[in-house]
């Protein structure tokens, strides 16, 4: 069988987010869980980290990839990627997904389409899906 090397990699930064969302490894883990689930993702493990005095990372290891966030409370900011291979599982699903509970003021993103020879960088349509 012969397989694809086509990924897609979502980077966004998000500004203006409540420093309590950030600072809660607990329960980021638990929308970066639901945000891979949004996607179709499958997920293998997810390891979190509580910073002292504040911040959190956690990362959501998936059989098609990661979805990752690293965050800095004190100044609302969030660092957030989601990389996905193949072509079943949209990793932009992800990140809508975790932009939608966020709430952020500002969100700058960018796509590269990976696998295929030379990374094709494009502007990633950004949208707030409703929370079921």
């Amino acid at each position: 069988m012969e397989y694809s090397t086509f990924g897609r990699h979502v980077a966004v930064d998000t500004w203006g987010v409540s420093f309590n969302m950030l600072n809660n490894a607990e329960l980021l883990q638990s929308h970066m869980v639901e945000a891979a689930e949004a996607c179709g993702a499958t997920v293998l493990s997810v390891q979190a980290k509580q910073f002292e005095p504040q911040g959190a990372t956690v990362l959501v290891l998936l059989s098609e990839s990661h979805l990752s966030i690293h965050t800095y409370p004190e100044k609302g900011f969030a660092a957030i990627d989601c990389y996905t291979c193949g072509e079943t599982v949209d990793p932009q699903a992800a990140i809508d997904y975790l932009v939608s509970v966020l709430k952020p003021d500002r969100t700058y993103a960018k796509k590269l389409v990976r696998g295929l020879g030379e990374m094709q960088v494009e502007e990633p349509a950004m949208k707030q899906p409703e929370l079921v």
